[in-house]
């Protein structure tokens, strides 16, 4: 059998550069819990960055980001090897942990809860 067709093909599909590309955008709104408007209005910069940090350490790129006085809106573009809920687990959960190691004053004021039981304001 003649095998040209075979070669022609083979060596068509290695001259072309097939590539991929993926792009999940997604604009993402998070509150706190209650909707406490001091954390924003007095920890706006420290929480920016740490917003900043987070999503840079899981090569995520914020396009546009808007921290409000009692919610932010972030408008993110995630690698599709990460799933939107579990970038979305992982930004809440961390960065309420770096906030109130950097804010300790925050755990006691705000009345939130630890290990199952409510501190005392």
């Amino acid at each position: 059998m003649n095998s040209a067709p075979a070669d022609l093909l083979k060596s068509y599909v290695q001259s072309q550069k097939f590539k991929s590309t993926s792009e999940v955008m997604e604009a993402i709104v998070f509150t706190p819990k209650y909707r406490r408007k001091i954390i924003f209005n007095q920890y706006r910069e420290s929480i920016g960055g740490i917003l900043r940090q987070l999503c840079s350490y899981k090569g995520v790129e914020i396009l546009e980001s808007h921290l409000m006085p009692d919610h932010v809106h972030m408008l993110v573009s995630i690698p599709p090897k990460i799933s939107v809920s579990s970038f979305m687990g992982y930004l809440k959960g961390k960065s309420a942990l770096m906030i109130f190691d950097k804010h300790a004053n925050l755990k006691t004021s705000l009345g939130i809860v630890i290990f199952g039981q409510k501190a005392i304001m």
